[in-house]
């Protein structure tokens, strides 16, 4: 079965997240294992962010990366639980092969999740 932190639904993606903000460096890092209790058993993905977490900066700053990595507009991406936290679940708006594919080359990156 397929590490997946995401799941397709009629218009888009929703994508489980572990976010670390104030990063030296911004992006997708990897894939964690989030069997403890975060959105739901499975994985998350993990994306680094140099903005702060206060007043929605980090928010805007992963709804940055994650727009350029699935080549979508920023209004295509949206938090939907978790705005005040480090896990969070964020939809992807667009058609739904498309992104999966995508997050398929993205997570094709990594080998297996980190703990």
């Amino acid at each position: 079965m397929a590490v997946t932190p995401a799941t397709a639904f009629a218009g888009g993606l929703r994508l489980r997240l572990k976010v670390q903000p104030k990063a030296k460096r911004t992006g997708i890092v990897g894939l964690v294992d989030e069997a403890d209790g975060g959105h739901g058993t499975g994985f998350a993905m993990k994306v680094a962010v140099g903005a702060p977490p206060e007043d929605g900066k980090a928010n805007a700053a992963v709804i940055g990366v994650l727009a350029a990595a699935f080549g979508v507009a920023k209004a295509a991406v949206s938090v939907v639980s978790g705005a005040t936290d480090r896990r969070k679940l964020v939809e992807i708006r667009g058609e739904p092969a498309a992104l999966t594919a995508r997050l398929a080359a993205i997570i094709g990156k990594f080998e297996e999740p980190q703990s």
